[in-house]
């Protein structure tokens, strides 16, 4: 046994001390046993206990010589094994040290270490069989006095005890943790009170009810969240709680936005150690949608009017576009017959010129007036930059310029047109709050191409790079890090949601939004937007050899539309069948009619254009189709799929947008290869 230098239980006693320091560490738990056990008695000493699972884990082991301790801990080791071995067992009954000696006690000698003494001490953990600490010794004729194993079983002991201690303090936080997430979790609000009514802790609920974040709640006393009845109603339920006694009632709190929430609120008194009072802690529930429960059916009847609205917009739009069509297309076809400076050249011009503004209208009605759809279609840059420029401009005002530069070749986006605009406008209206007193908002798109280890958060591959700069106020850099939060927001009356709405637009069609800002120096923001994908190569091989067109079907349940296409396109040297209802499109093909290309509408009575098409391709599957409609192509919705071999024209289109269409779709027209 080693020489101690002062009497066994002091060495216990700091011992003791040193396993307390590190009970929160199982680890430094079981090294501190095995070094102060082989310290103390000699030579080697670990400590194998049980896992969670039932199995021992790895082995702690000390050897005094530090060279030696790894081989040996290997002929120890049984971690992964379950405790039915004999000495487990044994130990486990009993709950009595082992001792081994002799001549290389079997069980526990190695190839290269023959243990010639050793002793299993069970380490007993609330009452149950937690696993071991075992000592060694290597020395031929070795063994351990009865003195020593009784000391190795106060080691045991003393390690029990620091197990013990380290699985409470475990349990002790899972369960502090388990409350967190509860009071994390809950919908109610949670906001603990000191005896002045001022707020020591309170969960996002809570935040949320009183529109500010939590960590800024801390602090501030409840006081200035109600009015003077509502501060009377407290000092008399903190009274209330001091005395011991919980209250339930009903208040008002004035939010952060000068907004009211409508709460009940519980109030329970909090004790110390010493029983003495030392706050509430409130549970906060927001009844004001109960309340306004009247209010919320007006506004649903609201809702459901403006539903209505919005599909007789749809309906109208639609029925505009097919008139907008046959009047655009007539001047078009008067325009280019009449001599140029003519009163109807010029007449014809005007309406032209109309006719664009009204189409332009009609697709910000169906835009914005749509609520569902999730169309994506392909949106080339210059055309949504020019159709916002209006709804820019009168979102800012007078007092601020717009510029929008960009190119020709800038590439399209695959987006909802609809919500890509609002997400535009959201951008343009918080500039427009950040310019009150004048200013420019500049928007540039341009190609950019990012390699997979390009730029932080950007996705890789061909992108659209807009850059929406504004000479406002600018942001400092923790309001700049916030701004893309939900709710959060720097202005009183502002609901914090335009940036949150515009990234969740930006990042659903998979692309990437970045803030740059500085107080004072204005603030851009950068748009990443993947780029639409080209055509395939076989796609663009098959237009320049596809044979050239022939014979076109139309089909359009409106007769006045479908006699101004075939007036639109005749001089360009087709065969022209024209349909007027789908059935007898069908009719025709099935008695053998070979069209090379079907131009419909894509909403009929009897049966829809996509529907025909189909019906059609049973017999020509290789038929290209020109799908046409007064809808646009993210409001028509799941009916309307555009494979490679179709395309969709909105109306209303001119001459010169219909022959183009069909180009793309077909290649050359008759009369160019005449």
């Amino acid at each position: 046994m080693g020489v101690m230098a002062y009497p066994l239980r002091y060495a216990l006693a700091d011992l003791a001390l040193a396993l307390s320091r590190v009970a929160g560490d199982a680890a430094e738990v079981r090294s501190t046993a095995a070094r102060a056990a082989a310290d103390m008695i000699g030579d080697g000493a670990g400590v194998q206990l049980l896992r969670d699972d039932g199995r021992y884990d790895a082995i702690t082991y000390h050897h005094v010589d530090d060279e030696r301790s790894a081989a040996i801990a290997r002929v120890l080791d049984h971690v992964g094994q379950l405790p039915d071995d004999d000495f487990s067992t044994s130990m486990a009954a009993s709950r009595r040290p082992i001792v081994l000696a002799g001549d290389g006690v079997e069980p526990l000698a190695g190839e290269e270490h023959h243990i010639h003494a050793a002793v299993l001490c069970p380490v007993i953990v609330d009452n149950t069989y937690a696993g071991y600490l075992v000592l060694t010794r290597e020395q031929p004729g070795s063994f351990y006095s009865t003195a020593e194993v009784e000391l190795a079983r106060d080691i045991a002991g003393e390690l029990a005890l620091a197990e013990s201690s380290a699985r409470a303090l475990e349990r002790l936080r899972a369960s502090e943790e388990r409350y967190r997430r509860v009071l994390e979790t809950i919908p109610e609000g949670v906001l603990q009170l000191d005896a002045e009514g001022v707020a020591t802790y309170a969960n996002e609920p809570m935040g949320v009810v009183l529109g500010m974040p939590r960590t800024q709640l801390v602090g501030v006393s409840l006081r200035g969240f109600l009015d003077s009845q509502g501060q009377k109603e407290l000092s008399r339920r903190l009274s209330e709680c001091q005395a011991g006694r919980s209250t339930v009632g009903a208040t008002r709190l004035m939010r952060a936005d000068g907004s009211q929430r409508s709460v009940r609120m519980s109030m329970m008194p909090l004790m110390d150690d010493q029983g003495r009072f030392s706050g509430v802690v409130c549970m906060v529930t927001d009844t004001t949608d109960h309340i306004d429960a009247r209010g919320l059916k007006r506004q649903l009847d609201h809702l459901r009017r403006l539903d209505s609205l919005g599909q007789l917009i749809g309906g109208i739009s639609h029925d505009f576009n097919n008139l907008l069509t046959v009047v655009g297309g007539s001047a078009d076809m008067i325009l280019t017959s009449a001599e140029e400076g003519s009163p109807q050249h010029q007449l014809a011009q005007d309406i032209l010129e109309a006719v664009g503004t009204g189409r332009t209208l009609t697709h910000q009605l169906l835009a914005f007036g749509r609520s569902e759809g999730n169309r994506p279609e392909i949106i080339p840059i210059p055309d949504l930059l020019t159709d916002v420029q209006s709804l820019f401009s009168r979102t800012l005002g007078e007092h601020i310029g717009l510029d929008l530069a960009f190119g020709p070749d800038v590439w399209p986006v695959r987006a909802e047109r609809g919500p890509l605009e609002q997400a535009l406008v959201n951008l343009a209206a918080n500039a427009r709050d950040a310019m009150l007193h004048g200013g420019m908002l500049r928007v540039a798109a341009s190609n950019e191409v990012v390699e997979p280890d390009g730029k932080q958060g950007v996705p890789p591959g061909r992108l659209v790079h807009l850059v929406i700069t504004d000479t406002g106020v600018g942001m400092t850099d923790e309001v700049r890090r916030r701004a893309l939060e939900p709710f959060f927001t720097t202005r009183p009356t502002a609901a914090g949601l335009g940036l949150a709405t515009t990234a969740g637009i930006v990042q659903g069609i998979g692309g990437h939004i970045e803030l740059e800002s500085e107080p004072r120096m204005g603030t851009t923001v950068h748009l990443y937007l993947p780029a639409a994908e080209e055509k395939p190569a076989g796609a663009e091989a098959r237009q320049g050899t596809t044979q050239v067109i022939g014979t076109v079907l139309i089909v359009e349940d409106q007769p006045e539309v479908a006699q101004l296409v075939q007036r639109l396109i005749a001089p360009a040297g087709y065969t022209i069948t024209v349909a007027t209802d789908a059935l007898m499109a069908v009719t025709q093909v099935a008695a053998g009619a070979h069209p090379d290309l079907l131009i419909t509408d894509v909403v009929m009575p009897t049966m829809t254009g996509p529907e025909l098409a189909n019906a059609l391709r049973t017999h020509h599957p290789d038929l290209p189709v020109l799908y046409m409609s007064g809808y646009t192509a993210a409001s028509l919705g799941p009916q309307l799929h555009l494979d490679e071999n179709s395309m969709l024209i909105e109306k209303p289109f001119t001459r010169s947008t219909l022959l183009g269409a069909i180009r793309t779709l077909c290649g050359p027209q008759p009369s160019e290869t005449a």
